[in-house]
C-alpha cells in the first residue's frame, strides 16, 4: 500500500493540473480556444503510462462534455486527443520549453486533420465527396488559428507551473 500511496502522491498534481486545464473548457472564450490539445500533450509528458494518460484525457473530457453537452462528431475529437496522446506518448521525455511550439503546432495538425474529418463525414453542412471535404477544411482554418494559440498558451502555461510547482515542493 506504500507504494500505491507514493505513486498517488506522485501523479496527483499532474491529474489535478489536467482536470483544471480541462475544466478551462467551460470558462466563456472564443471558438476553439480551449486547452484540450495541450491537455493531451501534456499527460503524455506528466505520465509514463499511456493507459494513464487515456483515462484522464477520458475522464476529464467527459466530465467538461456533462456540462457542455455532446456532439454529434465526438468520436473524431475523442479519437484525435487519444492519437495525439498515443503519439506524443512516444516523445514525451522530450518535450522541453524549446520544442513545445512545434509539439503544439503538431498536436492542433492532427486535431484539425480528424476532427474535421469528423464533422464532414456526421454533419449535413457539407457534400460527401471530395469537394465537400476540401471546403470543410479550407471553412475551418480560422478554428485552426485558434487552437494553434490555445495550444500553445494552455501547453506552455502547464509546462511552466509544472516545473515551478516541482522546483518549490518537490
Amino acid at each position: 500500500m506504500d507504494n500505491l500511496s507514493r505513486i498517488f502522491k506522485k501523479e496527483c498534481f499532474p491529474i489535478s493540473l489536467i482536470l483544471i486545464l480541462a475544466f478551462a473548457r467551460l470558462i466563456p472564450h472564443p471558438p476553439n480556444f480551449t486547452p484540450i490539445i495541450a491537455v493531451a500533450i501534456m499527460s503524455s509528458y506528466f505520465f509514463r503510462n499511456i493507459y494513464l494518460s487515456f483515462v484522464v484525457i477520458i475522464i476529464s473530457m467527459l466530465l467538461a462534455d456533462i456540462f457542455i453537452g455532446f456532439y454529434g462528431h465526438i468520436f473524431f475529437v475523442y479519437l484525435s486527443l487519444l492519437l495525439i496522446t498515443a503519439v506524443f506518448t512516444q516523445i514525451g521525455r522530450t518535450i522541453k520549453i524549446g520544442n513545445l511550439f512545434i509539439f503544439g503546432f503538431f498536436g492542433s495538425l492532427i486535431f484539425y486533420l480528424v476532427s474535421n474529418f469528423g464533422v464532414w463525414i456526421v454533419s449535413d453542412m457539407y457534400e460527401k465527396n471530395l469537394i465537400g471535404l476540401i471546403n470543410c477544411y479550407l471553412f475551418a482554418i480560422p478554428f485552426f488559428v485558434n487552437t494553434l494559440l490555445s495550444t500553445i498558451f494552455y501547453s506552455y502555461t502547464a509546462f511552466l507551473v509544472n516545473y515551478f510547482y516541482y522546483k518549490k515542493f518537490a
